[in-house]
C-alpha cells in the first residue's frame, strides 16, 4: 500500500491540479493523506468535489505550527507501507509511481528522482533540481549543500523509526529525511524527472536565509545526527 502525504497551506490556487495528476497514478488501496495547516481558508473548498467522490483522498486539519511539523503530522497518519512526499502546488508525471517502487524493488529504503525545475504556468526555466543542487548521495555532501528535496522523495514505513519525530530547528525536513537515509538504510536516486516543480514566488518552502542563518542550521543538523 502506498501513501502519498501532502502538506497543504492555502493551496486552493494549485492543489486541484496536483491531487488529480496524484490520484490517477495510485491503485484502489492506496491514499492520499491531505493535511490543511490553514483548514479555515479555501484549500478544503476547492477540493470539497474530490474529497466527497474519491475514498482514497484523506483531507485532514494540521495543527497550526509551521510546513515541517505539519509533514510530520501527515506522514504519523499514513497507513502506506511505502510513503511518498509531495507538495501543493506541483504537477506528477507519468510513470513516477511505478520508477519509485521499482528502486524499492531493488532494496532502497529511501527514492528520489529528479524534477523540471518551472514557472508558475509549468513552463520549464531549463533547469532540473538534480542540476540546481548538485544532487548526489553522502552525508558530509548533503550537510554542506543539501539535495534532497522532499517533492521528489519516499521512503518506507520503516525507516519512520529514525525519521519521526523531526528535530527541532532543522531548516528543512527533506534534508532531515535523506540524512538518515544515509545512515541507516540505502538511498537510491532516479536520474529522470518525475514531477514539474512549480516555482512561483508562493511556495512554503525553498525561502531564502542568511548565511549565520544556514551556518547556524547546518551545526545543529550535524548535532542531530550524531545523537540519532
Amino acid at each position: 500500500m502506498i501513501s502519498v502525504v501532502l502538506a497543504a497551506y492555502k493551496g486552493e490556487k494549485y492543489i486541484v491540479e496536483q491531487v488529480k495528476s496524484i490520484v490517477s497514478q495510485l491503485s484502489a488501496e492506496d491514499e492520499l493523506v491531505i493535511s490543511d495547516d490553514f483548514p479555515q481558508g479555501e484549500t478544503g473548498t476547492a477540493l470539497k468535489d474530490i474529497i466527497d467522490n474519491d475514498p482514497r483522498v484523506k483531507y485532514i486539519h494540521g495543527k497550526g505550527q509551521g510546513l515541517i511539523k505539519n509533514f510530520e503530522y501527515a506522514i504519523n497518519n499514513a497507513k502506506g507501507d511505502f510513503i511518498f512526499l509531495s507538495d501543493q502546488d506541483d504537477v506528477w508525471l507519468e510513470g513516477k509511481v511505478d520508477a519509485v517502487m521499482s528502486e524499492f524493488e531493488k532494496g532502497a529504503d529511501v527514492v528520489m528522482h529528479d524534477a523540471v525545475i518551472t514557472d508558475g504556468d509549468l513552463n520549464p526555466i531549463g533547469k532540473t533540481a538534480f542540476e540546481l543542487n548538485s544532487a548526489g548521495q553522502g552525508i558530509f555532501k548533503n550537510l554542506l549543500k543539501n539535495s534532497y528535496q522532499g517533492s521528489c522523495m519516499a521512503f518506507r514505513k520503516e525507516m519512520k523509526e529514525y525519521i519521526l519525530p523531526f528535530p527541532e530547528k532543522i531548516p528543512m525536513h527533506d534534508q532531515w529525511i535523506g540524512l538518515m537515509g544515509e545512515k541507516y538504510g540505502k538511498v537510491h536516486l532516479i536520474d529522470h524527472p518525475y514531477i514539474l516543480y512549480r516555482r512561483h514566488g508562493e511556495n512554503a518552502s525553498g525561502t531564502g536565509s542568511s548565511l549565520v542563518q544556514k551556518i547556524k542550521w547546518r551545526i545543529n543538523m550535524a548535532g542531530c545526527l550524531l545523537r540519532k
